[in-house]
């Protein structure tokens, strides 16, 4: 009886043994999928610039399970299946994650289990909703400038800003609940790339963020860039830099400083930036007696020098310097100064201090009067 009882423990122990081991373990339901089709499991690297294959499972009668060793810290996760285009966005963390998969619309797949998957959820729900908020008001646009209808646009302005407004004021709600929770990480990138909040603003919320979630790569590649962009918010010294023109001279900023300087980020390629073109120059002829320098950055792609030369002479903006060392978004002025976007405008006042950003048009004409005017 005694070896009996031993032999039911160690069994009990054995089972136990395999029960805590599954900590991050997903479990999928799915419909559609033939057997045999491989599920490949992947999380954000390090660098956080495209997934990585981390395991691979195998759907057998409609399921697939498998036991992935337990996360330090959690992630982003990704499922692609076999043969079929679209993932499923999940979160690492020591849970049983289970999904609920349709082959035709694996972009409506059911994901549960563990708070982050909660909260991912809600933020993901939140997104949808506000996408076709955005849908339905552009296609409401569309008709309404076909029939000319100018009081039905203004309206439809009016219902684009409260949409904006009511984004930010979600984004902030659902940051505030997860603080020590990746989707709330991911609120804060978005809310940085969506520009629906200054650099600035995203920085001190960052602060508030659980140091367990700071280990991510995510959180450190957004720390750098908040590092980048917060340098070049309106009231800090633009950082200066240096570049070859197109003969191959060294330009740097602090060479070509006025009483107003303009740092113009644009590209042969980029249509918006050629279409500022003539207003770029149009503001300078009007205000380069007084003070204004314009000192623009190419973010031509390599081998391109000869594309980016006949721009500057197509869109006669040679009466100014210009750099480029036509590394493309490698472009090494544009990532200290946090670009991710073209045209991209820097109005710097006579001390170097960054006074406004990214203005078009008679507003930016306007600006530079009132700051020579103040000069």
């Amino acid at each position: 009886m005694k070896k009996l009882v031993i032999i039911v423990s160690a069994i009990t122990m054995v089972f136990a043994a395999c029960e805590k081991d599954k900590g991050y373990y997903l479990s999928g339901n799915t419909e559609g999928f033939e057997d045999g089709t491989k599920v490949y499991i992947s999380e954000l690297g390090e660098d956080t610039r495209a997934p990585k294959v981390v395991d691979t499972a195998v759907i057998k009668n409609g399921h697939f399970e498998v036991d992935l060793e337990d996360t330090d810290v959690p992630n982003l996760g990704f499922l692609r299946f076999e043969g079929s285009n679209g993932s499923v966005l999940f979160i690492e963390e020591n849970q049983k994650i289970s999904f609920d998969i349709n082959k035709d619309s694996i972009q409506n797949a059911k994901v549960s289990g563990g708070k982050e998957n909660a909260a991912l959820n809600e933020y993901m729900g939140h997104l949808k909703d506000l996408n076709q908020k955005y849908m339905k008001l552009q296609a409401d646009s569309r008709e309404a400038m076909m029939k000319q209808d100018t009081a039905a646009l203004e309206n439809m302005q009016a219902t684009q800003m409260e949409l904006r407004d009511n984004d930010k004021v979600k984004k902030e709600e659902i940051f505030k609940n997860n603080k020590d929770s990746f989707v709330g990480l991911m609120v804060l990138t978005d809310m940085l790339n969506m520009k629906t909040h200054s650099a600035t603003e995203v920085k001190k919320m960052y602060e508030e963020l659980s140091d367990r979630i700071k280990q991510t790569p995510l959180a450190k590649k957004l720390k750098e860039n908040l590092d980048q962009m917060s340098a070049t918010d309106v009231g800090n010294k633009a950082p200066e830099f240096s570049g070859p023109n197109p003969e191959g001279k060294e330009i740097s900023l602090s060479e070509n400083m006025g009483k107003v300087t303009i740092v113009d980020f644009w590209a042969a390629w980029c249509k918006p930036c050629r279409a500022e073109s003539p207003n770029l120059v149009k503001v300078y002829n009007k205000y380069k007696d007084q003070g204004l320098n314009i000192i623009s950055v190419s973010l031509d792609r390599p081998g391109q020098k000869d594309k980016w030369v006949e721009a500057i002479k197509e869109d006669n903006l040679g009466a100014w310097n210009h750099v480029s060392h036509l590394e493309f978004w490698k472009e090494p002025i544009a990532r200290k100064y946090g670009v991710t976007a073209i045209p991209a405008t820097y109005i710097l006042d006579d001390q170097g201090v960054i006074v406004a950003k990214n203005l078009r048009g008679d507003d930016l004409s306007n600006k530079i009067g009132e700051l020579l005017s103040k000069s």
